[in-house]
């Protein structure tokens, strides 16, 4: 039995525009004010000490490119109850915001990102680990309009980082972690199945 003051740890794991953050934010929505969330991309190294071009040749679809030590730091004080500073990302520049976010744990947090099972001292820290399987066309037309509008990118550059480490850092890093997946939904999610999740995620 977990203890008292501990919070309840759910890892949503996924390729990129599998629906990690919409299935975060949707169970937030069901589940209220007993809910805080995480999310691993605002874990990137901080690169503002490159240049433009030097921070353009980077592969940030691969695990290394994710500053582990502060999210495994952060992650074992909030999985031990404790409010922390919380790192946040500026993917148009690739750099660290320098204002980190004072962060309170709720009794259930939600932790999103793509490769949050790989590493197993990380992996035993989650209470719950959900994996989301969605078909490669679905994710590839959500990363296209997500880059496009959020992030300031051209189509035609998220096509080819697609092709050139999206998909191939997806099949060797991402999708193997479903053998550590305690539920794995499949993709394109429905309200119903996310309904359900959250009744589970209450007990």
């Amino acid at each position: 039995m977990r203890p008292k003051l501990r919070p309840k740890l759910v890892a949503l794991v996924g390729g990129s525009g599998a629906g990690k953050t919409w299935l975060a934010e949707r169970l937030h929505e069901l589940l209220g004010a007993d809910v805080a969330r995480l999310a691993l991309d605002d874990f990137y190294r901080d690169r503002s000490h490159l240049t433009a071009a030097q921070r353009a040749r980077i592969n940030f679809d691969h695990p290394r490119a994710i500053d582990w030590a502060v999210f495994e730091k952060v992650l074992r004080a909030v999985n031990a109850g404790r409010a922390v500073r919380v790192p946040g990302y500026d993917f148009a520049t690739h750099t660290r915001r320098a204002r980190r976010e004072f962060w309170k744990p709720k009794p259930i947090v939600l932790v999103e990102g793509l490769w949050l099972l790989r590493r197993a001292s990380i992996r035993r820290l989650f209470d719950v680990r959900i994996f989301i399987d969605c078909p490669e066309r679905v994710r590839r037309q959500r990363r296209l309009a997500r880059d496009v509008k959020a992030r300031g990118r051209s189509a035609a550059s998220v096509r080819r980082q697609w092709r050139a480490t999206v998909a191939p850092m997806h099949r060797k890093f991402v999708a193997p972690q479903v053998r550590w997946a305690d539920v794995v939904i499949r993709g394109p999610l429905r309200d119903a199945e996310v309904r359900r999740l959250a009744q589970e995620l209450r007990v």
